[in-house]
């Protein structure tokens, strides 16, 4: 049964207010967990099917996401097993939230939007926007107006080429691009872009592994990860360093288990003791649903924040200490002789580091780190994965090179069971990037594709995602197309970034569900409504496959299988080919109808334009799917700068100095959120419930403040001379290394410069900002209410 959603009384109690601001008198705190998954995963999946009044629908679709013949999860990229899969199902809590939100019955038509105004709609919080169900309709606000109207999609189409028709240069429009995008919609996509100009094209990339890109081209010559889901499976060592599985990648913890149970040793590296890195409940098995399940961490090493280049840099002067003590059988001198470039000057620079000042440095103590050293030292095959954790420092690639250095040492990186691997975000975000949605396309990308369709591409280097904020901010880009994804709560500096898309002449957004971008919006907004993954996407009376990347390289099919709860959904494969014809019309050379009748021939010209995909509608057809050509992985290490060797780098330790009075905050995403996509207000295994406005801090920083835990404080950020405010927040006692913080996103990106960024990747550094903590000013929240 489909149930549509008029007004917002109807979906949401207790909306926030005066007396019970953001809902704080609802939190509670709960026993932190110490392993993820077991019973409680599998209710709390099966809660959200109920709460979306999709019970019967969403859990037979369950049994099809991730098997062979049916659809890719929605939500994180971790690879799907090679040969048979779970007949219990091959997805986690978090991919069922997921399925929950696109297969729900609610739904949001346009007498919701009569009823409702925007400024009505911006009040209510993330949560309660996302839960509204799902868009059904294409909305149009016109300029100055104050409700979303309906339109037909032949006037969205010739309302986005009239837009972008009288743009003075097609420099002044971006196209952004969501992680969820197929490869299919993201090749046209990007091909449109080019076509019509301009290389504008920011993504989520962007925002969480640019970095790990930008580390490793330069480094091994490709910018992904180099091992398989089967290398977990025979590795002797993981290393997990600023990641959370339990909750970023849940499924992970499957391969961890099993490399355990295989004889692998765990170390995780992270500031907060995190569920998932410490013990795994395997919802599939009896004794991970009742019993305690499998202990994951050998060695945690409870790093600060930032603290992570000093512990690495102490890690290899160790392994060179022990390498004296028994040569030839700590470092692989073979593979470093053969295969790298810079060990000597690399050697050198350890004789102006003190391992004890770098221990200190780092917040881990010595005797800790002697012990990772040694489960280092005389292991010949080792994994090291890291996430944003990383990612989002202001010296993310530095650290990701460093790691680098130690694989280098140790030959642990172009052999089974052995390698990096970034985990990445979003299910098809490094698709994306595969299908040339990049802002800096190459060289030898653009000739491929200028010789095959003969038109003259654009050469100049387009907008990143924090180019393309300052970029809107100044006026230079008037019209931003956003292909999925909810850019203004993505984003860093919320309030410099609202202030910027308020100057937009119009914002386009293409989208599966109601998000705060649709009320921060341009001049004028349009809202494209789509298929969700597990919708059926029938062409010419067939259903369509489409393709993803995951996070380890295979290219596979996934086939919708629900009804769709509106027939005025378009794929976005369609989409973008119907803007193409209404903006290009007579002047494009490019067969967009083409395209828009069939996702196979989209495909055929993909296998034309991008090495490895070659015979593509055969072999994605092929069970599993195929793997991309991965040199690195092969131990080919091909890079411009150095040729067939991989380079050891030089990198510096940061300067942490902090004011008496400043901290360095972290953010974060709860277990009830993907992105930035609220499932819900708990973060079960961090003991919170009912709340997401918390700050986490060591208990002698809170009493250093004269407060304690409970009390509600207001943080702020003076980068740029600016005063940034998050007001009302409250401070929970925890296990967390002294003067560092760690709070929520999106609530908090508004702390978060601008420029405030990473080295080289240009990403916003989300994972080290520092603030001040004041006691709460009641004004500062009636200010922003």
């Amino acid at each position: 049964m489909k149930e549509d959603y008029k007004n917002k009384e109807n979906q949401m109690k207790n909306e926030p207010d005066a007396e019970n601001p953001y809902r704080l008198s609802d939190l509670k705190l709960t026993p932190v967990e110490k392993s993820a998954g077991g019973i409680h995963a599998v209710m709390a999946a099966f809660g959200h099917l109920i709460e979306e009044k999709t019970l019967v629908r969403g859990t037979r679709a369950l049994f099809k996401m991730n098997q062979t013949d049916g659809f890719d999860c929605p939500s994180c990229a971790w690879p799907d097993p090679d040969d048979e899969r779970s007949v219990l199902g091959e997805y986690c809590e978090n991919g069922a939230k997921a399925l929950a939100e696109e297969a729900t019955t609610k739904r949001i038509t346009a007498a919701f939007f009569k009823e409702n105004s925007v400024s009505d709609l911006a009040r209510l919080d993330d949560y309660q926007i996302g839960k509204m169900g799902r868009l059904t309709e294409p909305m149009y606000l016109p300029k100055d107006a104050t409700h979303y109207q309906p339109i037909s999609w032949e006037h969205a189409f010739e309302k986005i080429a009239e837009h972008l028709n009288m743009l003075e240069s097609p420099h002044e429009a971006a196209f952004y691009t969501s992680g969820r995008t197929s490869n299919e919609a993201s090749f046209v996509y990007q091909l449109f872009a080019k076509e019509f100009g301009t290389n504008n094209m920011p993504d989520c990339s962007n925002m969480c592994h640019e970095t790990s890109g930008s580390a490793l081209r330069t480094t091994i010559g490709i910018g992904k990860g180099t091992v398989t889901l089967e290398d977990f499976y025979e590795t002797d060592l993981i290393i997990e360093i600023g990641h959370n599985p339990g909750t970023n990648a849940p499924r992970m913890m499957s391969a961890l288990a099993k490399g355990k149970k295989n004889g692998a040793k765990i170390i995780a590296i992270n500031p907060l003791p995190e569920a998932g890195l410490i013990g795994f409940q395997d919802p599939q098995k009896v004794k991970g649903m009742l019993g305690n399940g499998v202990k994951l961490a050998d060695l945690y090493l409870p790093v600060k924040i930032n603290g992570d280049m000093a512990l690495l840099k102490a890690i290899e002067i160790l392994l060179l200490e022990f390498e004296k003590k028994f040569p030839g059988e700590v470092l692989n001198h073979e593979f470093i002789k053969e295969k790298t470039i810079g060990y000597e000057e690399f050697l050198k620079q350890f004789e102006h580091y003190d391992f004890e000042e770098l221990a200190k440095e780092s917040g881990v103590s010595s005797a800790d780190i002697y012990e990772a050293a040694q489960m280092i030292a005389f292991k010949k095959r080792i994994i090291i994965c890291w996430g944003m954790g990383l990612t989002q420092q202001p010296n993310g690639v530095d650290m990701i090179r460093e790691i680098l250095n130690i694989l280098l040492l140790k030959g642990s990186i172009g052999k089974p069971g052995a390698g990096v691997c970034p985990v990445r975000g979003h299910s098809n975000v490094q698709g994306n990037r595969t299908m040339m949605i990049d802002e800096k396309p190459t060289d030898q990308q653009l000739d491929i594709l200028e010789n095959f369709y003969g038109f003259k591409v654009p050469r100049a280097h387009g907008y990143d995602v924090v180019r393309a904020i300052k970029a809107i901010h100044e006026e230079k880009v008037k019209v931003l197309f956003c292909m999925g994804g909810n850019f203004l709560s993505a984003t860093p500096d919320t309030t410099y970034t609202a202030e910027g898309i308020r100057k937009l002449n119009l914002l386009v957004s293409v989208s599966t569900k109601l998000n705060r971008g649709h009320l921060v919006h341009g001049k004028e907004a349009l809202i494209l409504p789509t298929y969700g993954r597990s919708d059926k996407d029938i062409v010419n009376d067939e259903i369509q496959i489409v393709t993803t990347e995951n996070s380890m390289g295979v290219v596979q099919s996934s086939k919708g299988m629900l009804d769709a709860v509106s027939d005025q959904l378009i794929n976005e494969t369609q989409i973008v080919c119907r803007m193409a014809m209404a903006t290009l019309g007579q002047r494009s050379v490019v067969n967009w109808q083409r395209y828009h009748d069939s996702y196979d021939t989209v495909r055929d010209d993909i296998e034309k334009c991008i090495p490895g995909f070659k015979d593509y509608n055969i072999r994605v057809r092929e069970k599993g799917g195929f793997y991309l050509p991965n040199a690195a992985r092969d131990g080919k290490f091909i890079t411009k700068e150095f040729g067939d060797r991989a380079p050891f780098t030089l990198t510096e330790i940061p300067d942490n100095s902090l004011e008496e009075d400043e901290y360095l905050m972290a953010t974060t995403r709860t277990h009830d959120q993907f992105n930035t996509t609220i499932y819900g207000l708990d973060d079960r295994y961090r003991g919170i419930k009912n709340g997401r406005r918390v700050i986490f801090m060591n208990s002698k920083d809170i009493d250093r403040l004269g407060m304690k835990s409970g009390d509600k404080v207001d943080l702020f950020n003076y980068d740029d001379g600016i005063e940034r405010v998050a007001p009302l927040f409250v401070i929970v006692s925890y296990q967390i290394p002294e003067k560092n913080t760690v709070t929520y996103f999106p609530e908090t990106n508004v702390l978060v410069s601008v420029n405030n960024v990473v080295k080289e990747s240009n990403m916003p550094a989300s994972k080290y900002v520092k603030i001040k903590i004041k006691k709460h000013n009641p004004e500062l929240y009636k200010k922003e209410y």
